[in-house]
């Protein structure tokens, strides 16, 4: 049986050992053995003085880039910069990025979104490393999923799957609150078109103030995807605008909530929420696909990845997915969508009075919104048989789960011991959706 196994072996070296034999021969007598000829030309070495090539050397690093702008140079989109930006304009925005790093860290202010966006924003005001260039670390990025507006549905379905829709089935008429904190966002797009066509401090197109004006919502994936779709060069802005909003919802309601209500409104207690079956929050997902799909299907990407989101959540069969969802994809996605918008923060394109424009009808359209579902619901407890705390009108707003929790603690400290954290994810939950059905009625008027 031996040989059986030895014989062919044996073969295929004796074949290897001849056909290596052979390809040497005809190695030896190839172009690899011929002398070479006086027309090939060897290069020499010029030896430079060590001043000469630390000058060389100096030339070649970022101070000296940021020292002496040149005319003419370009950013990674290929678009020529200004000596400004090219050099202070950098500075400042260095100075923007530690800032958002000071928020991030030591305020604590929306940190897993603030510190990629300052870090991605602190590398592409980086000169001469082109991070923000189509074939740059930044530039893939964005294109890999902001482009294409890839990263926010991501972001939405794993929202979704961390969503709970039990408060608001429970009480229905609380999507109504949702509803009217959305005001902020037309209102703010009326506003944005008037501020252009009428101050002359700005010059927004239509499609620029639509992106604008979600900011009014706090709602960040849903302002980055609008942003990709219908003004990208306004991205950084917006993003930045629509996050630090969010991250400052304690500082900015408090005041509005107060300002709207009495002291006796505040310390009202609403009745405990009922039960909900789980057929109802297994419905309820398919239920607003089906609506948006026959109604508004612009907005079927942002509603359709947040209902899937919680359809697997709430099938209780696919737990594994689920719990990815809400945790290594969306976190693994937010690495992503944070350094892709910050390399949207480049000094000749953040450091304009846009920008300001873009900060201050933000702010405005925010204080709107919260305001609109603070009014509203004061208008709903006229009416209602059972009492309606104005506060959980503030949560309509779209950034979940900080604006209820705002809610909550304004209602305890008028009345301590009054839980309005439930009751206030309502219109928490509702604003969400609100925000993604606005986002795609902007989308079927001007695309």
């Amino acid at each position: 049986m031996m040989y059986r196994l030895i014989l062919p072996l044996l073969l295929m070296l004796g074949t290897t050992l001849l056909w290596g034999g052979s390809s040497a021969s005809a190695e030896g007598q190839g172009p690899a053995s011929a002398p070479i000829t006086t027309e090939q030309k060897v290069e020499e070495h010029v030896p430079k003085p060590l001043t000469v090539l630390l000058k060389d050397f100096f030339r070649t690093t970022g101070i000296y880039a940021l020292v002496h702008p040149e005319e003419g140079v370009k950013n990674g989109n290929g678009e020529a910069m200004s000596r400004f930006a090219q050099s202070w304009g950098r500075v400042i925005m260095f100075i923007v990025v530690f800032i958002l790093f000071y928020l991030a860290i030591v305020k604590k202010f929306e940190p897993l979104l603030l510190l990629p966006i300052g870090f991605g924003g602190l590398l592409a005001n980086i000169p001469v490393a082109n991070m923000t260039g189509p074939e740059g670390f930044l530039g893939i990025i964005y294109n890999m999923g902001i482009a294409n507006e890839f990263f926010p549905l991501l972001i939405f379905m794993g929202v979704g799957a961390m969503t709970d829709f039990g408060p608001l089935l429970s009480n229905p008429k609380t999507a109504l609150l949702g509803a009217a904190a959305q005001f902020g966002i037309f209102g703010s797009l009326v506003g944005a078109a008037a501020l252009s066509q009428y101050t002359g401090l700005v010059d927004f197109t239509l499609r620029q103030c639509a992106s604008i004006s979600i900011i009014g919502g706090a709602d960040g994936p849903t302002s980055i995807f609008i942003a990709s779709a219908l003004s990208p060069e306004l991205l950084g802005a917006i993003a930045v605008a629509a996050y630090s909003y969010m991250a400052l919802v304690p500082v900015i309601q408090p005041p509005i909530m107060k300002a709207l209500t009495t002291e006796e409104e505040r310390r009202i207690v609403m009745p405990r929420l009922r039960k909900v079956a789980k057929r109802e929050k297994l419905i309820f997902p398919l239920l607003i696909v089906m609506l948006s799909a026959m109604l508004l299907p612009e907005s079927t990407p942002l509603i359709g990845a947040f209902a899937f989101g919680n359809f697997a959540k709430e099938s209780g069969v696919v737990d594994r997915l689920s719990h990815e969802m809400q945790n290594s994809l969306i976190n693994i996605v937010t690495i992503f969508l944070g350094l892709g918008v910050g390399s949207k923060l480049q000094a000749d394109k953040f450091l304009v009075l846009d920008t300001m424009g873009i900060l201050i009808i933000g702010l405005v359209a925010f204080a709107a919104g919260t305001a609109a579902g603070v009014l509203l619901a004061k208008l709903m407890n006229l009416f209602s048989k059972e009492p309606i705390n104005p506060l959980i009108g503030a949560a309509g707003v779209s950034a979940v789960p900080m604006a209820a929790r705002v809610a909550n603690r304004v209602g305890a400290e008028a009345r301590p011991g009054n839980v309005l954290l439930m009751h206030a994810m309502g219109p928490n939950v509702a604003g969400v959706i609100g925000s993604a059905v606005a986002a795609g009625v902007l989308l079927s008027i001007f695309n």
